[in-house]
C-alpha cells in the first residue's frame, strides 16, 4: 500500500503538482517585485499573482470565430502538461529526480521547448492579425535561441560524461562550479533561458505596445491562466538546470532557493538595464553571437578532453 501512495504524493503534492505550481506563482511574484524595485516601482503584493490566476480560472473561456475549437483548448493543456512531465526529470528543490534514465537532459529540454511550440501554434489558430504576428515572432524567436541553450546545456553534460540530468548535477557537486570552467555556456544558457521565457529584452513575441498580447490575443479565462502557469512553472525549471549544472549543482533546498533566488535577481537585472529588441536584432543575437560562443565552448570541452585522454 504505501509502495502505491508514496509515488501519489510525490507526483500531486511534493516535489510535483500541487507544491510546483505554487512555486511557480512564488517565482513569478519574486521576478515581478525585484523587477519593480529595480525600476523604483513598488510591484505586486505577494498574493497578487494567485488573486490573478484565481481570477482568470473563474473567467468564461471565449473560442473566437474561425478558431479549431479542439487545438483552441488543447494547446493550454498540453503546454502545462509539458511544463510539469519536465519537472520529473529535474532535481527540484535540491530533492532526487522521481524519474531518472540515460538521455532525460533532451527529453526535458524538449519538453521544455513544448510550451514555445504551443505559443506559436495557438497564434496561428487564430485569424487574429496580432495573434498571428506574435505567432510568427514566437517561432522565429525559438530557431534563434534553441540551439544555442542545448549547447549550453550540453557543456556540462560533456564534462560529465552524460546525458543524464541526475549524474551532472552529482559530478557538478563534486567539481569546480561550471561558471569558473565554463563562463561562456553560463551566460549563453541563463540568457537563453530568458528567451525561453519571452521575458526583456527578447519580448517581442508579446510587445504589450506592438501587437497586444502577441499569439494569446485572442486567449482569455482558463486557457491564458494555464499558458501562464506553464511558463512560470518552466522559469522554476530552467533555473534549477542553470544552478544544477553551472553552480555546483543542488543537493538541498536551501542550496536551491539560494542558487535559484541568485539566478533570478540577475535575471531581474539585465531585464530592467536592457530595452527590448526588435524580432530581427534578436535573431542576429543569437546566431552571430550566442550560438558561435556556444560552438567555442563545446569546442574547448571536447579538446580538454582529448588532451586530457592522450595526457594520461
Amino acid at each position: 500500500m504505501n509502495l502505491t501512495i508514496h509515488p501519489l504524493i510525490v507526483l500531486l503534492f511534493f516535489p510535483g503538482g500541487l507544491f510546483l505550481l505554487a512555486s511557480g506563482l512564488v517565482f513569478q511574484w519574486a521576478d515581478r517585485k525585484l523587477v519593480a524595485r529595480f525600476q523604483n516601482r513598488v510591484g505586486p503584493r505577494f498574493l497578487q499573482p494567485l488573486a490573478d490566476m484565481l481570477k482568470l480560472l473563474a473567467k468564461e473561456e471565449i473560442i473566437p470565430a474561425g478558431a479549431h475549437r479542439g487545438l483552441f483548448i488543447a494547446l493550454p493543456i498540453i503546454a502545462l502538461a509539458s511544463a510539469l512531465t519536465a519537472a520529473l526529470y529535474v532535481p527540484m528543490f535540491g530533492v532526487q529526480p522521481f524519474f531518472s534514465f540515460q538521455g532525460d537532459l533532451i527529453v526535458t529540454i524538449y519538453l521544455l521547448s513544448a510550451l514555445t511550440i504551443s505559443l506559436g501554434l495557438a497564434g496561428a489558430n487564430s485569424v487574429d492579425r496580432f495573434s498571428l504576428v506574435g505567432a510568427t515572432r514566437t517561432l522565429t524567436q525559438l530557431f534563434s535561441y534553441e540551439a544555442p541553450f542545448l549547447l549550453a546545456m550540453i557543456g556540462p553534460a560533456l564534462a560529465a560524461q552524460s546525458w543524464q540530468i541526475s549524474k551532472i548535477n552529482a559530478f557538478a557537486g563534486e567539481t569546480t562550479w561550471f561558471i569558473v570552467a565554463q563562463p561562456i555556456g553560463f551566460l549563453v544558457a541563463l540568457v537563453g533561458l530568458m528567451g525561453k521565457l519571452e521575458l526583456p529584452p527578447f519580448d517581442a513575441p508579446e510587445a504589450e505596445t506592438e501587437i497586444v498580447a502577441g499569439a494569446l490575443t485572442e486567449y482569455s479565462g482558463r486557457g491564458f491562466a494555464l499558458f501562464r502557469l506553464a511558463k512560470d512553472i518552466e522559469l522554476v525549471i530552467g533555473l534549477t538546470l542553470v544552478a544544477a549544472f553551472y553552480l555546483g549543482g543542488v543537493s538541498n533546498p536551501l542550496e536551491f532557493l539560494l542558487k535559484t533566488g541568485g539566478l533570478l535577481l540577475v535575471m531581474a537585472l539585465l531585464q530592467t538595464a536592457f530595452a527590448r529588441l526588435r524580432i530581427d536584432q534578436t535573431v542576429g543575437l543569437w546566431w552571430r553571437v550566442g550560438a558561435l560562443m556556444g560552438l567555442v565552448q563545446i569546442l574547448a570541452i571536447l579538446a580538454g578532453i582529448y588532451i586530457r585522454q592522450w595526457w594520461l
